[in-house]
């Protein structure tokens, strides 16, 4: 690749706001959080040892070798079903005991050892990736002023490393220079915040120059600076070097696990190592807890922890990162505006939803569009554009081909991106400061603006020639470059043509570009401002296209007032600034506007709308800003029109006025209480509205999240944010994005998930009850730290409607069906009654059951034939809602299932005994001993507890008739081979089916009996039941198996109505409460 080695992107403006000030925050260096002392290329300073900083070593598993099998244990006896095996156990060692020691220890000893191995296995494989990752190169500089590798974990606090294009920081550095020569580089920090866009660092330039290790001899300054803590956006500290001080910004830090990205290298100095850097420190401890399939990426979904399948049925709430998890990492250029016409005909996913919500029919587009091969020619990252009007050089034969012509003029100037050469295909790409520049460059190029060159003053296109058809170089003097901010919206350059005319080029928001419009300039305004709101409607980000012409004189009185300001060291400089730039970015001509896509990942909306049709809760927590949250919230559906929005910001005027003055305590109480105020009117208007069937979505960002997560207004946060039914947390760290999750799981105790991609969510996942990693493309991090891994966001639909639900009945089903008797058996039956004989029939019901197919628990909605309100539609979805609302775990089903044990138990009991006690049972008169009793007894127990599972399964496989069946025979065989052995081993069991139950017909209509009574009250209850009081599922199982309506009684339809209207009013009720 080449690149233009004179360009000094630190003279534009977006980089002189980059370079460091005084502020007030450099005064508190010294004190209390802002005491850390490096001294650079000197870690052997005998005052840097005597400070003993953390090394560079990490580790993110649970336990240590010293530490896994007390820590282990310890996690296994807070179960309290293995405490009380447990003391059962040592109870066996009495000669109290009913049974040998060996009967009860042994199983214990295997249950415990096997999970206990489980979770040693998960933790290797996260000591594994810790390993690799420790173990990592780097070059440092040495004491003989030269480079060498070292592993890194050797690092220390002021070693001097080398880092080279496509390689991650160590840790965190201070940028002493790079390959630029004005010391600037590309960073690439999607593992930190899961931006996909590079951010440009630029160190100072008194080191700027230190570009070779010759230079970095003499090379020993101290930093003072802040001490380590989580908060990725801020730095304080200082450089004295040469005996000047020079302070530092967050401009000149490159984080650990952040890329470098299209540039050669940098040197930099290492400020925080290990557990002291930023991603480390938003790091939390790992809690210590208990059919998917993507082609394109050839990875299937992994349940990494199996302890949580419960759960899945349970969950609540959703907390979803989006870069990369709703999103897959691109944007396109899709649409634009131009001169009032709309142009581009590719429909989005998120349109063709809309349009199916709404029921339309296709549009006259549509049908157009059909006809049209959608993937001619080679994919083009970035651009997804299709129109015959203006493609292929045809726009110059549009009404308005001089507008088009400068619309895409206007995309390819007014940017800052580095066009880059391939020398070998002579293919052009671009280094962009977002993906939205980048896209607006890549669309100019294909429609015939090519971006080929950027030198310090000017820029050069390719542009074709309307009269000639030719191609062209043009070429553009650069003279200003007014940057795009959080607060302007906008952005614009100053250039002049070939031609000597002066134009300022300008895009950004409706609301700021709309309001500095001339009157002849508002020419395509109606027309532009229908297509946004339909380019919005349809989850779209849109940007206004507007230019105007300068005089020579109004440009030159202007640039001296803006060179004066630029000069300026106070610290309003940036909105004075910002006040001169506006008085030239007035009057614009409007040309159009663009839409971008923010391509979702296949299947997100329909996924998400289901999940809302379960009436699970989804929150976002992305660190990107509020706009784009949005802008993805009403493309995934998160946000719908008609919605009301609750924003909570802190970007205000009178905040912003005092940060200007530098005051931190008057600064952060104005802020609390703005937030304060803002969670209040927020509660307000949703209580007001709580009569209407209103919807609110509340976005709140980063500033304004921190103030809310103070323990003094975290309960309104809360209380707020679960009466909206969406709710988007922009700006967010790693670590804020814990913290809400902690909040939402500990405040209602709900169940909650979270689910991401990078490493950013790490301690996301690791807070919330359960954790789903996305295998994308930001690595690995956030899998390793899950759950469960899925390649897709959609695939959540399927492992919490479908296995989740399913998962849930099938352990409340095991855990009501595993209740064991309690007569005087031999002590080896007991010991193989929850191993042998009833065990595998109930894996085979929590591993195969269905109460209903996958197919319907993803129905969105369908017609409900036989119940007589006929507008009512039964929305399948809502089953997971048994889950959530844990209605098989309630107290008065638990209850139940205990008095069906203790009747069974007395069933049992009783009618075996007085089946068979004083009845002559062998040949030659004698009565029925002990060891006879106990095993018919027991042979009931067998038949009756592998039957009522027969009773409780929904869907049989081969695999349950085998472990059913199969359970029992191996009782008889257990019996046979068990009896056999000698009677020191075999005690009571001793010959007693082979010689005496086996010949008795006596036995076998006991065993009959017993077991037909013992089943008969749960057969009637479930009968019943499933008739006149009908749970969810049994509605869908009736409607399914009798279908039309003909065929349901009156009584049935009834009680299919009024569970219907019980579980919708418990949904209100929740909702409300």
């Amino acid at each position: 690749m080449t690149r233009r080695r004179g360009l000094h992107f630190s003279k534009l403006l977006s980089f002189s706001c980059f370079k460091s000030h005084s502020s007030d925050n450099h005064g508190l260096i010294g004190q209390k959080g802002y005491s850390r002392v490096v001294y650079c290329n000197n870690p052997d300073n005998p005052e840097a040892i005597k400070l003993n900083y953390r090394g560079n070593y990490v580790s993110t598993t649970k336990y240590t070798a010293l530490n896994f099998i007390p820590k282990s244990l310890f996690e296994q006896f807070r179960r309290v079903a293995n405490i009380y095996f447990l003391v059962v156990a040592c109870v066996s060692f009495s000669p109290l005991a009913p049974y040998t020691a060996p009967s009860v220890a042994v199983p214990l000893l295997v249950v415990i050892g096997a999970t206990m191995a489980k979770e040693g296995v998960e933790d290797w494989r996260r000591r594994k990736q810790d390993i690799q990752a420790n173990n990592r190169k780097v070059k440092v500089y040495g004491k003989n002023y030269t480079f060498h590798e070292t592993r890194w974990k050797s690092l220390r606090v002021g070693d001097i490393v080398k880092v080279s294009k496509d390689e991650y920081f160590p840790a965190d550095l201070l940028l002493i220079s790079s390959s630029y020569e004005d010391g600037i580089c590309y960073v690439e920090t999607m593992n930190l915040d899961g931006e996909t866009n590079l951010k440009l660092k630029l160190a100072l330039e008194v080191t700027s120059s230190l570009r070779d290790e010759e230079s970095l001899k003499k090379f020993m300054p101290v930093i003072k600076c802040e001490d380590p803590n989580e908060n990725l956006y801020s730095f304080v500290g200082t450089l004295y070097y040469n005996g000047d001080e020079y302070p530092l910004s967050p401009q000149q830090i490159l984080l650990r696990d952040s890329k470098l990205r299209n540039t050669d290298f940098i040197y930099g100095v290492v400020i925080f190592t290990g557990h002291d850097t930023k991603v480390m420190q938003n790091a939390v401890d790992p809690l210590l807890r208990g059919d998917m399939y993507d082609e394109e990426t050839n990875k299937p979904a992994r349940a990494r922890t199996s302890n949580l399948n419960e759960e899945l049925g349970q969950v609540d709430t959703i907390m979803s990162d989006k870069t990369g998890t709703l999103t897959c990492n691109s944007m396109e250029f899709v649409k634009c505006s131009i001169a009032g016409v709309a142009y581009g005909r590719v429909m989005t996913e998120v349109e063709r939803a809309l349009e199916m919500r709404r029921g339309d029919g296709p549009t006259e587009v549509d049908d157009a569009l059909s006809n049209l091969p959608q993937n001619s020619g080679n994919s083009i990252k970035g651009f997804n554009f299709r129109d015959e009007r203006i493609m292929n050089g045809q726009w110059v034969n549009e009404l308005h081909s001089d507008v088009i012509k400068k619309f895409f003029r206007v995309l390819a100037v007014c940017n800052t991106a580095v066009p880059e050469r391939n020398k070998e295909t002579g293919e052009i790409s671009y280094e962009a400061e977002s993906p939205d520049e980048a896209a607006f460059v890549i669309a100019a190029r294909e429609i015939g603006f090519e971006l080929f060159e950027r030198t310090q003053s000017s820029i050069s296109l390719h542009e074709l020639d309307p009269v000639t058809g030719n191609k062209v170089t043009r070429v553009y003097q650069l003279l200003q470059v007014l940057e795009f901010s959080s607060s302007r919206k906008r952005m614009s350059v100053i250039v002049r043509n070939m031609q000597k005319q002066l134009l300022l080029l300008c895009k950004g928001a409706d609301s700021v570009i709309s309001e500095r419009l001339s009157n002849k300039g508002r020419l395509f305004e109606a027309k532009t401002k229908e297509h946004v709101k339909m380019y919005a409607e349809a989850g779209l980000r849109t940007i206004l296209i507007a230019y105007r012409e300068l005089g020579e004189d109004e440009y030159r009185i202007w640039e001296a007032m803006f060179s004066k300001a630029k000069a300026t060291v106070t610290a309003d400089r940036n909105g004075l600034m910002d006040e001169i730039a506006d008085k030239m970015e007035r009057d614009l001509f409007l040309l159009g506007a663009t839409a971008i896509e923010d391509k979702l990942q296949r299947g997100v909306p329909a996924c998400i709308d289901r999940l809302a049709q379960a009436r699970i809760k989804i929150w976002v927590l992305t660190g990107d800003k509020m706009e784009t949250a949005v802008n993805i919230g009403y493309a995934c559906s998160l946000l719908r029109q008609g919605m009301k929005q609750i924003i909570i910001t802190l970007d205000l005027p009178e905040i912003e006025a005092l940060e200007k003055q530098g005051d931190k305590e008057a600064i952060s109480m104005a802020s609390f209480k703005s937030v304060m105020d803002q969670l209040k009117d927020g509660k307000s208007q949703v209580d007001s509205a709580k009569e209407c069937p209103v919807e609110f979505g509340l976005v709140i960002d980063g500033k304004s999240l921190a103030f809310a997560l103070d323990k003094k207004l975290e309960e309104k946060f809360l209380e707020l944010a679960l009466d909206c039914a969406s709710v988007i947390c922009c700006r967010s760290t790693p670590k804020q994005k814990a913290l809400v999750t902690r909040l939402v799981k500990t405040g209602p105790g709900k169940t909650t998930l979270a689910i991401g991609d990078g490493a950013n969510d790490v301690s996301m996942l690791q807070e919330a009850d359960i954790g789903v990693g996305i295998s994308g493309v930001e690595g690995m991090q956030a899998v390793m730290s899950s759950d469960f891994a899925i390649a897709q966001f959609r695939f959540l639909e399927q492992l919490l409607l479908v296995h989740g639900h399913w998962c849930y009945r099938r352990i409340a089903m095991m855990a009501y069906a595993s209740f064991s008797g309690q007569p005087a058996y031999n002590d080896w039956y007991m010991s193989f009654y929850n191993v042998f004989f009833t065990s595998l029939p109930v894996i085979a019901l929590g591993v195969f059951d269905q109460d209903v197919s996958a197919r319907l628990c993803l129905k969105v909605e369908a017609e409900v034939p036989f119940v007589d309100f006929r507008s009512s539609v039964l929305q399948y979805p809502l089953l997971y809602q048994e889950g959530v609302q844990n209605i098989l775990f309630s107290w008065p089903r638990i209850l139940g299932w205990m008095c069906n044990g203790v009747l069974s138990s007395i069933i049992i009991f009783f009618f075996t005994i007085n089946s068979m006690i004083n009845q002559a049972f062998r040949g030659d008169g004698q009565v029925v001993d002990y060891g006879i009793l106990g095993a018919t007894m027991y042979t009931c127990v067998v038949w009756a507890v592998n039957c009522q599972m027969a009773l409780s399964i929904n869907y049989f496989t081969w695999i349950q008739h085998f472990f059913i069946w199969g359970s029992i025979a191996f009782w008889y065989m257990f019996l046979v081979i068990y009896g056999s052995l000698s009677p020191k081993v075999s005690t009571t069991a001793y010959m007693v089916f082979v010689e005496a139950c086996a010949p008795s017909i006596l036995y076998w209509l006991v065993t009959l009996l017993v077991v037909i009574s013992t089943l008969l009250p749960y057969f009637s209850y479930r009968a019943f039941q499933s008739r006149f009081r009908p749970m969810y599922h049994d509605i869908i199982q009736i409607w399914r198996s009798e279908g039309s309506e003909a065929e349901i009684s009156d009584e049935s339809r009834a009680g299919i109505k009024i569970k219907m209207n019980h579980l919708k009013e418990n949904l209100r009720q929740r909702n409300v409460s």
